[in-house]
């Protein structure tokens, strides 16, 4: 997708069929989509209501990401060293990365509540590629959506987001007046990759009368960085609704099955270059250890349509060359250098 370019517009339509909840947009070029983004909220036809007890208020909280450097001269620099990336230097919420840092005392976002009020939380995971948990301190949190499909009801004090993805959850404010830490930081597992391992805060503060409380916040206590465990167990007890209401509706009949494994392996670094991988070499993503080759003399789809030869191959392979541990820390020496190549898996129409 072609970026828009200065001074010029373009007008984006699309239908929303069958989702409530939140979703998001951002920018489409690059790692621009690191800068400019906001929350897609999707309310209930007129006529109807949310499946929970409406909440007196909603708050989307967008997460993201920030470099000290602008973040295409980042990502420039992994792809012309082959390296990965530079590292961010702080999360943010809505834009924030909290009062721990002098630039944003005065702005930390905060979020204003009266006491028994419920508050919706739209929570989007805005960074580029980092999961995230997120917990607010002293307040149990009700997961009742993801991705715009709501969930059974599921309670919790954190939760985790991996990249790009929304969970709506309400919260309660049923603590004693005073001031209470919002907050993020990253699930990396991991070992030995690097990570961004700051906090980012904003502030949930009680209104008594007119006026909010002055307290410190209370910090709350947010899983270790590596804490798969609370992770997995978030992930694995996420159910549809699935009620008449909102119905799921799954095809029993398959026609093909695909098993992908999405990866990261080693490419050699060409002649005559200096490499920033490991031992010399460049970093290059797979699915089935397949890392793609952009085609040069002509589009994929173009050249399947007017039959031209030699761009793309039709043998991309449905499961990984080798069964093996998909979630061990170390894999078998055979995976670690994809094959290049610029290959497609051709469907039939209507296949399932």
């Amino acid at each position: 997708q072609c970026p828009i370019s200065s001074g010029e517009s373009y007008t984006y339509r699309f239908t929303i069929t069958g989702q409530e909840g939140t979703l998001w947009w951002h920018a489409h070029s690059s790692w621009l989509r690191a800068s400019v983004y906001g929350a897609l909220i999707i309310y209930p036809r007129a006529g109807t209501t949310y499946p929970f007890t409406r909440p007196h208020r909603e708050t989307p909280l967008l997460l993201g990401e920030w470099w000290n450097r602008n973040p295409i001269d980042v990502v420039n620099q992994a792809t012309r060293t082959g390296a990965a990336p530079n590292v961010s230097d702080a999360f943010t919420i809505n834009g924030q990365p909290g009062d721990a840092y002098r630039c944003s005392r005065q702005d930390t976002y905060r979020v204003s509540v009266k006491p028994g009020e419920t508050n919706l939380l739209r929570v989007v995971n805005a960074a580029l590629n980092t999961e995230l948990f997120f917990t607010v301190a002293n307040h149990r949190l009700t997961v009742v959506a993801v991705d715009a499909s709501y969930t059974k009801p599921y309670r919790t004090n954190v939760i985790m987001l991996g990249p790009g993805q929304t969970t709506d959850v309400l919260m309660v404010a049923d603590q004693r007046p005073g001031r209470y830490y919002i907050a993020a930081r990253a699930y990396a597992s991991g070992r030995g990759v690097p990570f961004d391992n700051t906090t980012t805060t904003a502030i949930l503060q009680y209104q008594v009368g007119r006026s909010s409380s002055s307290s410190r916040p209370l910090m709350p206590r947010l899983p270790f960085y590596n804490d798969t465990r609370t992770a997995t167990r978030f992930s694995t007890v996420l159910r549809s609704l699935a009620t008449r209401e909102h119905p799921v509706f799954v095809p029993r009949t398959v026609d093909e099955n695909f098993f992908f494994t999405v990866g990261l392996g080693l490419i050699k670094c060409p002649p005559n270059r200096s490499c920033g991988g490991p031992n010399g070499t460049r970093f290059s993503a797979s699915m089935n250890n397949v890392s793609f080759v952009l085609p040069k003399s002509a589009a994929i789809l173009q050249a399947h349509y007017h039959g031209i030869n030699g761009v793309f191959t039709t043998d991309f392979p449905v499961n990984p060359p080798i069964k093996f541990d998909y979630t061990a820390q170390n894999i078998s020496r055979r995976l670690w250098s994809p094959v290049r190549a610029t290959k497609a898996k051709v469907l039939k129409y209507n296949t399932r």
